[in-house]
Formats: C-alpha cells, structure tokens, sequence
C-alpha cells in the first residue's frame, strides 16, 4: 500500500463526508437531540426510586399519613383504572397501591422495594393522631413475574425494529445510490412490486428469525406465557408489518446512505427508549407517556406482554392492533406515493 494513494482516498473522503450538507448536519444534531431529550426526561426533580399509586389521589390526608407522601424519592401516581393498577402490582410497575376509598393498600410480596414501602408507611403512622382509620394490608395473588419475563417481548420487538427499519429502509437507499433502481425502471417491474415483494420478503424474515430466536431461547429460559402463540405471532406480524411500512418513508426518495442512517436512528433510539423496552413508563413525564403512544413499537409491546404476561386475548388488545393496522396502511400510502426510482 502506497502512502500517497491512502492519503489521497483519505483526503477525499473527507472532502465528501463535509460537503455532504445532510449527512454531516445529522451526525452533528442528532447527538445534541439525543442528550437534550434524555435532559428533558430524566431532569425534572429529584429520582423517584419508588412508585406508589393512589386511588383516588385527592383523597390523601396528612392527618392519616404523616409524612409518607412527602417522602423524598417516593412518587405518587394517580389511578384512575384500580384494576389495572393491582395488574401492575403484580408485574412490579408499581411498588405500592393505595385505595383510600375502601381503607385498603396492595403489596407484591416478592419486591424488595414493596417490603421497604411498607416498613416507611407503617413508620410514618407512629404519633399520628387519626390511626383508628389505619388501612388494611393485601397481598396480590399470583406467581412471580421475573424481569426477564416482562423484558422479552420488548427485546423481540427490537429487534424486529432494527431489522425492519435498516433492513427495508437503508437497503432501497443504497439500491437508489447504486444505480440498481434505475435499472429495474427500465424493466416492465412497477413500484408497487417492487415494494410489496420487499415488505414481504422483510416480513418473512424477520418473523422466521424472531421465531427461532424465542424458541432457542425459550428452551433454556422458559419464558412466562400465559396466552396464545397464535395471537402473539398474530401481533408480531402486525407490528412488523408497521415498522416496514415506516422504513418505506424513509427509503422513499433518500439517495444518500448516510442521510437515511441518521434517519432511521433518529426513529429507532426514540421508540427503543420511550416504548418500554427495558423500564416501565409509569412515573416518567405525562408528555413522554403521550409521545410513547405515536410510536408502533409502542403498541407492538404492549400487546406482546399482554399476551405472553396477562394470559390476553386479541379483542383485549384491539385497541393496540387498531392503531398497529392504521399506522400500518398510513406508511404504507405514503411511502408509495413518494417512491421514486431515482
């Protein structure tokens, strides 16, 4: 290897990479972006270690509790759904449940941070005056949920995120880049073949893959699943089919490679974040909660850990598979009409 022709290719390179106005902005921006919104989520005030929720939450008395609600990294969750909230309880989203219309309060057994709760609320009720109205303990009934079981449907649809955005997305790109659309024009193929034979191609894939991964590991886990397999495959080919039809838009009319990357970053960090994949959003900012629901993955999980953790069937999660199917034909629209060959 000759100096000279390295430092030439170096040089220009780099030349390309700077005059390359789009691709050199995102991998500036996109990282200001990225910090700016964890600032913005995890900045608001002190870290809440535990979670506890009231129902209903205006019914909280000083006279009954003492400090407990004012404790420093307790955060207070207001319920609406007190059945939904026990749900939680179970799967370890919340700490502890209040029920101040029956006198009443809900603990899992098998949290550390349940135990410690308790101990904290029973200490605050030493000295207060009104302990005649003390309330009564229940314990959630039902079998342990391991992290790793509530954690597996977010990691499924992930991956399936990944695949789905990159491997539609930045492939069409650098077919576009390539010069291999331009040619395919030339040939009697139409757009819309074009694109349904790579959504289809990219949702067999990754559902064969997902598939033989959960399997595979299933094998020496043993994951929690209380529903259908029919239905969870059910909704993984819906929710892939969603996040395909996303990277379309994407791959639509972009011909730089480097542009369509920072792009589909720019999609994919968000909803790995902000859908739950690795932490339940009860407690985070109201607006982050709003912004997790325009994501698919979003729903995508949701469903999944309805089905696999709650035993629920698909008219239990309708609303998920609703939303999945609109956002679906919506990408699907608009990647088509945008399409170009070159």
């Amino acid at each position: 290897m000759k100096l000279k022709r390295f430092l030439a290719l170096f040089h220009a390179r780099n030349q390309e990479f700077i005059r390359d106005k789009s691709a050199f902005g995102w991998n500036v921006i996109f990282p200001v972006i990225i910090v700016f919104g964890f600032y913005f989520a995890f900045s608001s005030g002190p870290i809440d270690l535990y979670k506890v929720g009231s129902y209903p939450s205006a019914a909280i008395s000083d006279k009954q509790f003492g400090d407990f609600f004012k404790m420093k990294h307790v955060k207070i969750i207001s319920v609406t759904d007190l059945e939904d909230a026990i749900a939680k309880i179970e799967r370890h989203q919340l700490d502890m449940l209040f029920d101040h219309t029956k006198k009443q309060y809900w603990i899992n057994p098998e949290s550390p941070a349940a135990y410690i709760l308790e101990k904290l609320y029973l200490g605050s009720l030493v000295g207060v005056q009104d302990t005649q109205n003390s309330y009564s303990k229940h314990l959630q009934s039902g079998n342990e949920i391991r992290y790793v079981d509530w954690l597996v449907p977010g990691v499924m649809a992930m991956n399936m995120m990944f695949s789905a955005l990159f491997g539609v997305g930045f492939v069409i790109v650098r077919y576009r880049k390539n010069g291999v659309l331009k040619r395919l024009k030339a040939t009697p193929l139409t757009a819309l073949e074009f694109l349904s034979a790579q959504v289809c191609s990219r949702l067999l894939l990754i559902l064969a893959i997902t598939i033989l991964i959960y399997a595979g590991i299933n094998y020496f886990i043993h994951f929690r699943m209380n529903g259908s397999y029919f239905d969870l495959i059910f909704v993984f080919t819906l929710g892939a089919f969603s996040l395909i039809s996303m990277g379309l838009i994407v791959s639509a009319r972009i011909a730089n490679e480097e542009f369509a990357s920072g792009l589909l970053n720019l999609l994919s960090w968000p909803m790995m974040f902000l859908s739950g994949v690795w932490f339940s959003l009860e407690g985070v900012h109201p607006y982050l909660q709003k912004m997790a629901m325009i994501f698919p993955l979003t729903h995508l999980i949701s469903g999944a850990r309805a089905i696999m953790i709650d035993g629920a069937s698909l008219a239990d999660i309708s609303t998920h598979l609703i939303t999945l199917t609109i956002m679906a034909i919506l990408f699907l629209f608009i990647g088509a009409i945008s399409f170009r060959w070159d």
